[in-house]
Formats: C-alpha cells, sequence, structure tokens
C-alpha cells in the first residue's frame, strides 16, 4: 500500500484531487474525555460557562479550520458540522463522549475535519475543567465511520467493553 502525501522522491507533498469528481462525503469521529464523577456534578456550575456548549462550539469551529492546522489538508467547503457532548456517568465508567459528524460535496474527504471537530472539543472540555481537576484524560480518539469516495465506505467494528 502506498501513502499518497509522498511525492517520487519521498517529500511531503499536497495530493492533486483535480481529477476526482464531486460526490457526497461524511465522517463521524469520536473522543472520550475521562472525568471523575464528583467534577462532572459541578460541570453545570462551571463559572466559565456550560462546558459542554463551549466545547460543541469549539468543534465546528475547529473543522472548519482543519486545513489551517494540518498542512496537506485541502481546504473544503463544509455542508455541515454537528459536534454533540454527552455526560457518561456508569460504573467505573465516567466522562463526556464527543461526537463529531462531517458532510461535504467535493473532491476528498471529510475524515480529518471530523477527527479534528472530536480533538479540538475535547481539549476544550478539559479547558473548561482543569481547575477542578489537573488528571482528567483525553481518550480513544478515533474514526467510527466515513462514507463516499473512492476508497468507499468504512465502519469501524463496535468498540463496547473497551476500557475508557
Amino acid at each position: 500500500m502506498k501513502l499518497s502525501h509522498y511525492d517520487k522522491k519521498g517529500r511531503a507533498s499536497m495530493v492533486d484531487v483535480s481529477a476526482k469528481a464531486e460526490s457526497r462525503r461524511t465522517a463521524t469521529a469520536q473522543a472520550f474525555v475521562k472525568i471523575r464523577p464528583a467534577v462532572l456534578k459541578k460541570l453545570p456550575k462551571n463559572p466559565k460557562g456550560d462546558p459542554l456548549e463551549v466545547a460543541r462550539i469549539a468543534g465546528i469551529t475547529a473543522a472548519k479550520r482543519t486545513s489551517d492546522l494540518i498542512p496537506m489538508c485541502h481546504p473544503l467547503m463544509l455542508s455541515h458540522v454537528d459536534v454533540t457532548a454527552e455526560v457518561i456517568s456508569n460504573g467505573g465508567r465516567s466522562g463526556v463522549r464527543i461526537t463529531s459528524k462531517v458532510t461535504t460535496t467535493g473532491q476528498t474527504g471529510v475524515e480529518m475535519e471530523a477527527l479534528t471537530a472530536a480533538a479540538v472539543a475535547a481539549l476544550t472540555v478539559y479547558d473548561m475543567t482543569k481547575a477542578l481537576d489537573k488528571g482528567i484524560e483525553i481518550r480513544e480518539l478515533y474514526l467510527v465511520e466515513k462514507t463516499g469516495g473512492k476508497s468507499g465506505d468504512y465502519k469501524r467494528a463496535h468498540s463496547a467493553g473497551r476500557a475508557l
């Protein structure tokens, strides 16, 4: 298998997508922010504002700025970005699950935009709650699924039961 972001001399290069047909492409990514239950209970009273809403907006903004952050990413006209932040508190598993969904009609996919949105939203949750606990962890940033494009669709095998 050949990596597409290298030229014949082994130098990093942006992929030429000009010959590709435009098509509808989507990507969904997730991240998990592990937070102690005692800290989760304090989220609604955060003096900086609602951490989950701020994280949602940060994730949307990050998806739109992905090409500014990752050198070989193409600037894309995104059709839609949705980021959710859900408190998870069951048994020994507590924290915030971030899910991002990105859609475009274009010549290249939006996996990096979805991953960037989830990552920045998770970092924002950390930033908004770090005063309460420096031991917060960002875990398991990954692509859940993607549709469209030459490589076809991808769906991650179910990961239930994995330790977060």
